[in-house]
Formats: structure tokens, sequence, C-alpha cells
């Protein structure tokens, strides 16, 4: 393979190079629980497995016109696997697991890193850290799922992709998004037709179609950017760039799941109801004001399946295809039905709204703008939004990795522009996990904001 091998970043990858802040580095980090994971079974998987994805060969390089993928020249597995020695029981490992939160990775090699923690207490730790550009949380998730079959003596089958360089194909993919958007809101779609004096049918005149569809774009673009940014609270400080990360322990999907069916809501509903209560309790700790309070969650919307077909990416692809709706958090809110159901009905409107495309379209942006603009760009965006909260659902069965069985998995979301708090929610194999990462201008006590989106769960009806 050439050692001058290169590709251009799609702007949605690359924007993650350019709203890059030191107190807010663009890092997904992702821990694995895995029952007797050693060194040489890991290492191999890896080599074998890890790589066949070209991308993790590649390391962003900025040079004109805009962020390539560059082939590191002296690439080694040495230099992205680290071997942790010692016992840890939970506590030292959630201290261990937020310093490397707080520990940049090397700009000259490739953006992502392994470390195993073979005497972490409850099974050996697999922890990554992977910078947003390379792929969104999704993506990460599809390569595990191909790589940790569901049985130990079931080896990955298809794995792997080479890097292309499809700049034009992302261009044309934005433009489809946006087009299908706008054709599928035509309300003339579903109106009977006129007949003309002469005969012939014609619903509505495409001037007057074409008129409609532009203002429908406007208004849409208006109310996102129009969006009343969040007022100032505990959670909008001045951001000191040291993170602190826990995890919860986990909690059967199937409470969730008996909540939303009695309440008539989503378990992403319940989900979001759990954050909305532990961020009231955090303000009214810090005694900031709720009564006229607007706050917002950042929420990543997957927008995959909503391509047309023969632009989605591949499966097997990484990048990052999402959107970002701004979820109003009703702190409010004095009870938690009421909460509930306020974000039932602002998630059901955001959802069928065109906001996850134009923010995908915003983000993909914000790399070809001049840097003098992004600023003023990324906080068009996340003065909306008090915290990102993100779902990841996971395999419904136990996977296994090199032939042993994970037992967890966790993640933590980076946080762009000046949020400083990341909720992150996991399902995986029958049971749900929540974790949080927050700076500790904003929050000092993440364990206790775990412990309160648990105990709202006790003031469900089930």
């Amino acid at each position: 393979m050439s050692q001058t091998e290169s590709h251009l970043l799609l702007p949605v990858d690359s924007a993650w190079l350019a709203l890059e802040r030191p107190e807010n580095p663009m890092t997904i980090t992702v821990m694995l629980r895995v029952q007797d994971l050693t060194e040489a079974r890991f290492r191999e998987f890896l080599r074998i497995y890890w790589m066949a994805w070209q991308r993790f060969r590649f390391m962003p390089v900025r040079r004109a016109p805009g962020w390539w993928w560059e082939e590191d020249p002296v690439f080694s597995l040495e230099h992205h696997l680290e071997v942790v020695p010692g016992q840890f029981d939970e506590a030292a490992l959630q201290d261990w697991v937020s310093a490397r939160l707080n520990q940049p990775l090397p700009t000259y090699r490739p953006l992502w890193k392994f470390w195993l923690v073979p005497g972490a207490e409850g099974g050996a730790v697999l922890l990554l850290r992977v910078h947003h550009c390379y792929a969104d949380g999704l993506s990460l998730m599809g390569v595990f799922e191909r790589l940790c079959p569901p049985s130990p003596q079931q080896a990955p089958v298809v794995y792997g992709a080479r890097e292309k360089a499809d700049l034009g194909r992302w261009r044309q993919a934005a433009s489809a998004w946006l087009t299908e958007l706008v054709a599928a809101e035509d309300p003339a779609d579903d109106a009977p037709d006129a007949i003309r004096p002469d005969g012939a049918t014609d619903s509505r005149n495409a001037l007057e179609r074409a008129a409609w569809k532009s203002m429908k774009l406007v208004n849409e673009l208006s109310q996102f950017l129009v969006e009343p940014e969040d007022t100032r609270s505990a959670l909008k400080r001045a951001l000191l760039g040291r993170r602190q990360c826990r995890w919860s322990v986990p909690v059967e999907l199937s409470r969730f799941r008996r909540i939303a069916e009695t309440t008539g809501v989503k378990i992403n509903d319940v989900l979001l109801g759990c954050v909305a209560s532990a961020v009231r309790k955090h303000l009214q700790e810090e005694n900031s004001e709720l009564g006229e309070a607007v706050l917002h969650a950042a929420v990543p919307v997957d927008i995959r399946g909503r391509l047309p077909d023969d632009i989605k990416p591949d499966e097997s692809a990484l990048g990052n295809y999402f959107g970002t709706v701004f979820v109003p958090l009703p702190v409010d809110g004095e009870s938690p039905l009421e909460r509930l159901f306020r974000i039932k009905h602002e998630t059901r409107k955001l959802k069928k709204s065109w906001q996850p495309g134009l923010s995908w379209a915003l983000t993909g942006a914000a790399s070809m703008i001049p840097e003098s603009w992004r600023q003023p760009v990324a906080e068009l965006f996340y003065r909306k939004a008090s915290a990102v909260v993100s779902n990841v659902p996971g395999t419904r069965e136990p996977r296994y990795l090199a032939g042993c069985r994970i037992t967890e998995q966790m993640f933590w979301v980076p946080q762009a522009g000046d949020i400083g708090l990341g909720v992150s929610i996991v399902s995986y194999s029958g049971q749900v996990q929540f974790g949080v990462v927050a700076d500790e201008a904003v929050m000092q006590d993440p364990a206790r904001f775990l412990s309160d989106c648990l105990q709202e769960l006790d003031a469900f009806p089930v």
C-alpha cells in the first residue's frame, strides 16, 4: 500500500475537526467489559478485524483545499494499544476512565487508541477513544456488531471497508436529502386533482407548488435559527476543560418498556424524562431559577434510513450521518407525568420537522466556511442547548469479542461549543445504562446526577 495514499474528508466528517476546542475535544469514548479478554487475544483481534477498516490507518491532515485522510507512514498497533497493569475496583476504575477523557490523543498519529485493563473488578475493561471525524456512534456500534458475533464459536464473516474519495457523492446526498424533505411535505400530493374547463387535470400549477415548497423551507430554517438560546444557569458556566465521567448500574430494559406502555409514550421519552428530572434537581441545588427557564438537550437523530437508496452509505462504512434536534427540557414541570408528556409532544413535533436534515447540512458546512466564521456558526448551534443527550441501541442478545463475552457496554459523547454536560444512554442485552460526562465547572458530582436519573423511574406508574 502506498505511503502517499490520501483521500479528501467529507464535510460532515471534517466538521468535527473544525469545531474542536481545547476545553471540549471532539472525541467519542467507548467502554466494554469483556470477560477473560487477554492481551494476546485482543492484539490478534485488532490485527485481523479492526484494521480491516482502512480509515483506521489514516490520520486527518490539514492542507489545501481542506482536510485529507493520509496514511500513517509509520503505522504500528503498538502506538494504539496500551495494557494497563494493576487491580481496579469500581471507584478506581471510574477515576481512571475520567483521566483518560482528559488525555489528548497525539495529532501526529491516527486519532484513536485502545486501553486494556485486565485487572478491573468484574471483568477486563476495554476502553476506546476515537475522534468524531472517523465515525459517529452508530457507525462505531455497527463496527462492533460486525466484529462481535452472538456466539463464542462464531467468527466475524463480513467486515472492513476501504477508504473512498467520494466528496461528489456527499454533495449529491445532501442535495437529495433536502429535495426529498421538500417533496414529502407538499400538501398537493394528497389533494384531489382539479378539473380544468378543457377536461385536463392539474392539482396546482408548477409555480405555486415551487413557491409553497420554498416558503416551507424558509419557514423551517427560520424556526431553527430563531429558536431561543438557553437561559443562563448552572449548566452555562465558562468551561474549565477538566471532565469527570461516571456510569450507572444496569437497569432492566423491560422496566422502561412497562412505563412507556402504561403512559402511552416511547421508551426514548421515558429516558429523556429521567434526564429532565435529574437536570431539574441539579439546577435546584445550584439555586437556578426554574420558573421561566429555557433549556434544551441536543439529541442526535440518525438520518441514514431517510436517504435515497442509491446514495445511502454502505452498511460497513464509517462516517457521520446524523442530524440534531434541540428538545426542550421541561425543568419547570412539577410532576414526572407532566414532564414526560411535554417531552412526548416536543419530540414528535421535532422528528417530523426538517431540523435533523438542516442541522446535518449546516454541520457539514462548518468545515467549508472561513475560519473566522466558524465560532459564530458553532454558537448558533450550541448556545441553544445546555446538554447533549445521546441514545444508542445495542444488540438484544449478548455478543462476543475474540471469543470472550461482552457483559457491559458504555460510551460518552463529546459536547461541542460551550456545552459542558453529556448524557449517554445505552441498551444492550436487555439492560439499560446511563453515562454522564461533565466539565467540573458545571457539575462536581456526576454520580449524584446519575442517581437522580434512576430515581425518576420510581415516580412513574408501572
